[in-house]
């Protein structure tokens, strides 16, 4: 990915006005149509942990999506469709602790949603946890 650069979207190679059309390898590893992300990609830490683990199909995330904290542990999972977040949401804290779950509809929080401190405890005042409309809270 670092032989290329973006411009509308679209992915090309340094100096060329041709989408890219490929396999990228390294840090972060995909495949490439007409300069949309296509298929599996996997993107990793310096440290070599894996961090992020999706798919995209015309250059939009589609499907179940993992992406890791540096430490191998899950930072936050979910599900897009045609690029937008659907369905149930999860995050979690560096060490593991559920961090705040809730529900996604079209690309927006919707329904009731938690956050969690580190300790586990549920958060108190400043928070995402509430119930939400279409990406609007709407009560604590």
């Amino acid at each position: 990915m670092d032989d290329l650069v973006e411009r509308d979207g679209l992915y090309y190679k340094k100096f060329t006005d041709v989408p890219f059309t490929g396999e990228v390898t390294g840090p972060t590893s995909s495949f490439l149509e007409l300069g949309n992300l296509k298929g599996l990609f996997l993107q990793y830490w310096e440290n070599g942990q894996l961090g992020q683990k999706s798919s995209f199909k015309n250059g939009k995330r589609e499907g179940p999506f993992l992406h890791y904290h540096d430490n191998g542990k899950i930072l936050h999972k979910g599900t897009y469709k045609d690029g937008k977040r659907v369905g149930p949401y999860v995050r979690y804290h560096k060490n593991g602790q559920l961090a705040e779950k809730g529900t996604y509809k079209n690309g927006k929080r919707d329904g009731p949603w938690v956050a969690y401190e580190e300790d586990g405890e549920k958060t108190v005042g400043r928070s995402f946890s509430g119930t939400y409309i279409n990406g609007e809270r709407v009560s604590d």
